[in-house]
């Protein structure tokens, strides 16, 4: 894409073009490793907070419920993840990571590590650190 010389040294501009070019390489190699960011992101918030319902879940990783849902239907018939009735409420369910989905998700955390050195590799080590810094303040 060319860029418009009204917006071409804009922060907002340069920003969104760079996370484009990330989400684009992120996506690509999720797709190759046969799964979507969602599925990473459940993976992951199951590894760091432990079983948890549907609902939990949606807000940890900010999925919206129907996508946890769809999401979850995958894992689940990938037998990544287990969904059980809440022993305290039969009207929802708890996820739980499987150890299947553990061993699953220490692949993608890799495919996950490769598209960020992709995503930084035009940056000296130097300026990766800066980057990753001043993203940090702004975030």
């Amino acid at each position: 894409m060319t860029s418009l010389h009204r917006v071409a040294d804009r922060p907002t501009w340069l920003l969104s073009r760079a996370n484009a070019r990330a989400q684009g390489l992120l996506g690509e190699a999720f797709a190759a490793a046969g799964v979507r960011g969602y599925h990473y992101r459940l993976l992951a918030a199951l590894e760091e907070h432990g079983p948890s319902s549907q609902a939990d879940l949606g807000r940890a990783t900010g999925i919206d419920r129907s996508d946890v849902v769809a999401t979850l239907d995958d894992l689940v018939g990938w037998r990544l993840a287990r969904r059980d009735p809440d022993p305290a409420d039969r009207r929802r369910n708890v996820v739980t990571l499987t150890r299947a989905g553990g061993r699953r998700l220490v692949e993608l955390d890799g495919v996950l590590d490769g598209v960020q050195e992709a995503v930084l590799e035009p940056l000296t080590r130097s300026e990766r650190r800066t980057l990753l810094a001043l993203l940090a303040r702004l975030s």
